[in-house]
């Protein structure tokens, strides 16, 4: 696909580091991108010519289709703006839970609403979405990985770290069960029981907070996983839920979007409330000595949004009509000892 864009050193440049794809030169402002757009391990590069990967797009699957609309908007956005129209819109770099649970779809409306902003977001995982902004690719972050997060602002990159809601994490899993989980009483447990019996499990393999929590909870355990068992997806929460289905196959979710999937997923939750499955999202900033276009006046707006009380009640509410409980519990000013993390 050609994207043309006058800033095309910076584009080749974000493209090969942060996504691992392969830049073919073009002529002129166009850059044109292999297959490595969607790769499912960052990194990997492809040598199909670029006619082909542009016939199979069209046969890409929906999901995929998605991701690749997502990116090519973001690449267009990547172009130099104007100054009015920079100074207007927040760049938002988050996890793909907030998007796939459809609380984005509540809260950016409403504060472009009240603010008269214009949101772009980015839903990567936390991993890449942290790299975005560390590279002045975005204003503000909302991610769940808090390991990741208090490194980026120990270098600061990124500023101002606040909670703003937590659900959790569950295990989900084929209704028969075959590597009998429902009888641990820990996630850990769970994926030792897992790897015992060899039975399928699809990670999300992308550096995301849910893939993060994952590598910890097997580290735990002492296992490294591997072997045909072991499914690295390389996407988000919601393709990775898809593929665990397809396959039926255990896999560790965040409970907003296994909720939000409802009747698509038909694999039950198997393991739940263990205290190491709790889920934190954070708010933050981004450190404007990380680029020249970066919005910081926008982006704390929307960080100031999203932990006001008015939000946070919008938060609390989120999915009680649809499935009869919130999907995220609303903690704007507390500390994570307060919420045993």
């Amino acid at each position: 696909m050609a994207i043309v864009s006058e800033n095309r050193e910076r584009l080749v440049k974000f493209y090969t580091e942060a996504f691992g794809m392969k830049v073919i030169d073009g002529v002129g402002p166009a850059i044109y991108l292999t297959d490595g757009y969607l790769v499912s391990r960052p990194g990997r590069q492809f040598d199909r010519p670029v006619a082909a990967w542009l016939a199979g797009v069209k046969s890409m699957k929906p999901v995929k289709r998605l991701f690749f609309c997502a990116f090519a908007a973001l690449t267009l956005s990547l172009s130099p703006p104007s100054s009015h129209s920079q100074q207007r819109t927040v760049i938002l770099s988050t996890t793909t839970s907030t998007q796939d649970s459809g609380l984005l779809d509540v809260l950016v409306p409403l504060f472009e609403k009240q603010t008269g902003y214009t949101v772009k977001t980015v839903s990567v995982g936390t991993g890449q979405a942290l790299f975005l902004a560390a590279r002045g690719e975005a204003d503000v972050v909302l991610v769940h990985a808090p390991s990741l997060e208090k490194k980026y602002v120990a270098q600061g990159k990124l500023l101002n770290r606040r909670l703003v809601m937590y659900n959790d994490f569950v295990i989900i899993g084929p209704k028969d069960d075959p590597a009998k989980v429902c009888s641990t009483k820990t996630a850990v447990a769970a994926l030792k029981a897992i790897e015992q019996a060899k039975a399928n499990f699809v990670s999300r393999g992308d550096n995301s907070g849910t893939h993060v929590l994952e590598k910890s909870l097997w580290k735990a355990a002492g296992i490294e996983p591997k072997g045909p068992w072991y499914i690295e997806a390389g996407q988000g929460m919601g393709a990775t839920l898809g593929i665990a289905n397809e396959r039926n196959a255990y896999t560790i979710s965040d409970r907003g979007t296994y909720l939000a999937y409802g009747k698509r997923i038909s694999l039950p939750i198997l393991v739940e409330g263990d205290r190491a499955l709790l889920n934190i999202y954070s708010v933050m900033e981004v450190n404007p000595a990380n680029g020249p276009h970066i919005n910081s006046t926008g982006g704390k707006a929307f960080a100031d949004f999203i932990v006001a009380p008015e939000t946070q009640k919008v938060i609390r509410n989120f999915g009680v009509d649809k499935f009869g409980q919130s999907l995220f519990v609303p903690v704007a000013g507390k500390k994570e000892e307060e919420l045993g993390a």
